[in-house]
């Protein structure tokens, strides 16, 4: 497949990227590493007439302990040491996605962006024909859950629910104004809009509270083939503990629904328990028992919504280890 034809601007500051998204009357995409956009246009997954890169916009790609730019790349992600040093989780979570090749172009705010996957979606255009189209291109039912309302594409990315347990906020500049929301709360139920953010704004950066350093943290996927592919779920979880009692506990799942989710409310009964494994052998179960899984991917939403349980007992087996303490 070859890229369709489109007017690629390259604007040089952020101002400039706002000021061409406005000029283009609702007809382009941003594009950061391309390593999801492009291929989705090769597809002639809705593309565009206009793509306005953020490549050439420096004022994106800083990363540092409580700040991390929009286009920062998953390799430096992967290699900073000040990341490793205070907040190793992010690391890595990073070197979990794609391949090598992939993480050199590939950044974080396009990982946080990423189109929802489905295998009635990212197909070419012939096997679409073939099938019927779905709502989330050229057709008008979805056909994961039949109805006209909610194209149920499911989430993959990976980052996403490793800054849910940070605690993590994400900045969004405008044409009129900037806002700060939660990546909580930054993600809808719809495998089309998928999130909040307009069209014409960008994702500068991701500030992480200080507090994030005192937890201990990992992130685990499940894929097809572990050298580089979506997460069919993820699993990320940060705690803290003393004497034994758990003091902060968040769990967050990617790879399952429309949205990753975290499951506060979930793990609330849980703060004040001591660490035991009947504990955590409780707290797995209990994001088992809440989780979905779409049949939309490759493996079964049995066996996904199974491993979260399995995954989630690994990952608090091995936080609450305290030979692992740094991780």
């Amino acid at each position: 497949m070859i890229l369709p034809q489109f007017k690629y601007h390259q604007p040089a500051t952020l101002k400039d990227a706002l000021a061409v998204a406005q000029s283009c009357d609702g007809d382009f995409d941003f594009i950061a590493g391309g390593t999801d956009v492009l291929p989705n246009y090769k597809n002639r997954l809705n593309n565009r007439n206009n793509v306005i890169s953020l490549s050439g916009v420096h004022e994106l790609q800083d990363v540092s302990a409580d700040r991390i730019g929009g286009m920062a790349t998953l390799v430096q992600l992967e290699n900073s040491a000040v990341l490793k040093s205070a907040l190793p989780v992010l690391p890595a979570a990073a070197h979990l996605v794609a391949t090598p090749l992939l993480r050199e172009s590939a950044t974080v705010g396009g990982n946080i962006l990423l189109d929802n996957r489905c295998w009635f979606f990212n197909q070419s255009p012939l096997w679409r024909e073939s099938k019927g189209f779905c709502m989330k291109a050229d057709g008008d039912v979805c056909l994961v859950v039949p109805q006209k309302e909610i194209c149920y594409a499911t989430y993959s990315g990976d980052l996403a629910p490793v800054f849910m347990v940070l605690d993590a906020t994400l900045h969004l500049a405008g044409p009129e104004s900037d806002r700060d929301l939660p990546v909580a709360g930054f993600f809808a139920h719809d495998g089309i809009t998928r999130n909040v953010k307009l069209p014409e704004e960008i994702l500068t950066h991701i500030a992480i509270p200080k507090s994030a350093q005192a937890l201990r943290a990992a992130y685990r996927k499940l894929r097809i083939r572990d050298s580089m592919d979506y997460p069919v779920m993820g699993a990320a979880v940060a705690l803290s503990f003393a004497d034994n009692t758990i003091e902060t506990l968040r769990i967050a799942i990617t790879g399952m629904e429309t949205t990753p989710l975290l499951y506060d409310e979930v793990m609330q009964p849980f703060v004040g328990e001591q660490v035991s494994m009947d504990l955590i052998e409780t707290i797995s179960g209990a994001v088992q028992e809440e989780v979905n899984a779409y049949r939309n991917v490759h493996f079964s939403p049995q066996y996904r919504k199974a491993m979260v349980g399995v995954y989630l007992k690994r990952i608090l087996t091995e936080l609450t280890t305290p030979k692992n303490s740094n991780n």
